[in-house]
């Protein structure tokens, strides 16, 4: 399931074996690629010209170009709307107060130290739970100040595991 936000309208888009499902009803379009970044659309027995003006694939923005007017999409996938269940959005480039363990486990392996540095993206420790090895990675920017588990230690769900 994806989540598509298109000037601030939230699509909910599933994949279903006759095509895709935006908001629970079978939407059919013929989509002809005409040259790199320049689509044609027919949809509902009207015509549509598409131009790709920005892809951002870091932040998972789409900003299209349809008929002359300019369309701003915001995409979530699975993923994303995993972590923003669990209350881990990732938002980049915010400042990052903690992280906390988003379920019970393992810490396996710790990947910073205090004093480091991380950037939005970056691994910070490694957590087993359920026989799965989980990456925690950092949802934005700033400076460990404090990290309150070690390797080997086990953790419960919601435990605060680094300060920033």
């Amino acid at each position: 399931m994806y989540k598509a936000t298109i000037n601030n309208k939230v699509f909910e888009i599933d994949s279903h074996e006759s095509g895709l499902l935006v908001n629970g009803e079978l939407n059919q379009w013929d989509l002809v690629k005409i040259s790199d970044g320049y689509f044609h659309i027919l949809y509902k027995n009207k015509s549509y010209r598409a131009e790709l003006i920005k892809n951002d694939s870091e932040t998972k923005t789409v900003a299209l170009k349809i008929n002359g007017n300019i369309y701003s999409v915001a995409l979530k996938d699975k993923f994303d709307l995993l972590l923003e269940k669990m209350g881990m959005n990732n938002t980049a480039g915010s400042k990052v107060n903690s992280i906390k363990a988003p379920m019970p486990g393992l810490i396996i392996d710790l990947k910073i130290k205090v004093g480091d540095t991380v950037k939005s993206g970056d691994p910070l420790l490694i957590l087993e739970a359920m026989k799965m090895e989980n990456i925690l990675k950092s949802p934005g920017e700033g400076v460990v100040k404090n990290v309150k588990v070690r390797k080997g230690d086990s953790v419960e769900k919601g435990q605060v595991l680094v300060e920033f």
